[in-house]
């Protein structure tokens, strides 16, 4: 049965540059799936918040045949304080349901990801009555746990609506069985509505590729030894962890320190404020003397990431949360191992000693020592990305989206429809085998 699916991204663009402030791993599943559903014959659109008027509303192009972008007004058409947006948000649901009666349109199913478009889509299942299947991909409660400061802590009025969406989703999708719990446990969530299927990679674009070609893509030359991280620019990141383990390679292995580089992709820094992350992580590699080392370079649009992941002799993720960590799976799907922080998804994605290794998080010294390790041990270098890359072919979109599509049949067919007062009428301020087990190089 080919579906009429209304994907909600209301605060990112599937089709932003990534690595900016609000894009990242969100903003590829929401591209990914979109795409992989189309090819299959539904037809998906994808809505979002315009944040520029000179982008078209509805763009039929971006994400291939059988499926659109369409950008609704909804607050400044510029980019706009995330939790600001949450006032503007009855405007975007008038935007999506004037756009879907100018199309004619009945949507089967309600696909929303993150808190905001869980109260659009409440909303519209009040005019339709299609089931809701939400991802959160990020829970404010875990980003509070690890807040170093005041600013960085989520406001009470998300951690209530999350609340709200884990009561009234008619499904709720758990990137890992480490989100499952914390929804359960930090949540109250129902765990027969939870189902745990995990986000997908690319296979066709991440892949392989030899080093030296890559290398020579990006401009490296081929003796170069990368270190390499890939993520949005801000404090949960732990991006000030991974330059202090690398001042501790350069003090204890200066011989390793002259061939290396360590490009930092994400956010733009030619264009900083005082307050910004940025800045403060210029001044820590300037105080540590690494600047001949460590390199911004700013977004990458992601066609180029394949090209990075497979030059990298290792992908660091330093954070101090990641519901799932996309960047992993990328990097693992060029055969490229992965030192990450023992937390949330890295946790579950990582396999310690066999596609990468896990590290405590805030650990300069833990990380140091994992890195060295596997850039001074090329065999072993080789086997891990051997492995890792055999096991990411398990996350394929093709598999992915086979429990994706089973998931909303069963919401169309026999869940129930749970009405009630809306978030927007209050007050406010997976399964799958492992397959080193079953078949990957020991």
């Amino acid at each position: 049965m080919n579906l009429r699916i209304a994907m909600l991204s209301v605060h990112t663009c599937p089709l932003a540059t990534l690595g900016g402030k609000e894009t990242g791993g969100m903003n590829v599943y929401v591209r990914d799936l979109s795409r992989e559903l189309a090819r299959r014959g539904h037809r998906v659109d994808v809505y979002t918040r315009s944040q520029d008027s000179s982008v078209p509303r509805v763009d039929g192009n971006g994400l291939g045949r059988g499926a659109r972008v369409i950008h609704l007004p909804a607050g400044p058409e510029q980019p706009y304080n995330k939790h600001l947006v949450y006032n503007h948000l009855p405007e975007f649901v008038d935007g999506v349901l004037t756009q879907a009666e100018e199309d004619d349109i009945r949507y089967n199913v309600l696909h929303s990801h993150y808190w905001l478009s869980g109260v659009v889509a409440q909303e519209l299942r009040e005019r339709w009555g299609a089931p809701i299947v939400h991802m959160f991909h990020t829970l404010g409660e875990m980003k509070n746990a690890v807040a170093q400061r005041a600013e960085e802590r989520e406001p009470p009025f998300r951690i209530r609506i999350e609340r709200e969406i884990v009561q009234f989703a008619d499904a709720l999708v758990a990137a890992t069985p480490v989100e499952e719990e914390q929804l359960t446990r930090l949540y109250g969530a129902d765990p027969g509505r939870i189902h745990v299927i995990s986000p997908g990679v690319d296979t066709a674009l991440f892949h392989p590729i030899p080093a030296t070609y890559a290398k020579e893509r990006i401009g490296l030359w081929p003796d170069s030894c990368m270190i390499l991280f890939v993520g949005r620019i801000e404090p949960l990141k732990g991006i000030d962890n991974l330059l202090q383990a690398i001042a501790r390679i350069g003090d204890q292995r200066p011989a390793l320190r002259r061939g290396l580089c360590v490009p930092i992709i994400g956010g733009d820094p030619d264009r900083i404020r005082q307050d910004d992350e940025m800045v403060r992580l210029q001044e820590l590699r300037e105080e540590l003397g690494i600047e001949d080392v460590v390199t911004f370079l700013g977004a990458r649009d992601q066609d180029t990431l394949q090209y990075y992941y497979s030059a990298a002799e290792v992908v660091v993720m330093p954070s101090d949360y990641e519901s799932f960590g996309m960047v992993a799976l990328e990097a693992m799907a060029c055969g490229t191992p992965v030192v990450a922080s023992d937390v949330g998804g890295l946790a579950f994605l990582v396999k310690d000693g066999r596609t990468g290794y896990r590290v405590p998080a805030r650990d300069p010294d833990a990380l140091a020592d994992r890195i060295v390790h596997l850039l001074t041990d090329e065999v072993l270098r080789r086997r891990i990305g051997q492995r890792a890359a055999c096991w990411a072919e398990s996350y394929s979109w093709s598999l992915i989206a086979d429990q994706i599509e089973a998931l909303y049949g069963e919401m169309i067919t026999s869940s129930p429809v749970t009405r009630g007062k809306t978030a927007l009428d209050r007050q406010h301020p997976a399964g799958i085998e492992d397959p080193i087990s079953a078949g990957c190089p020991g």
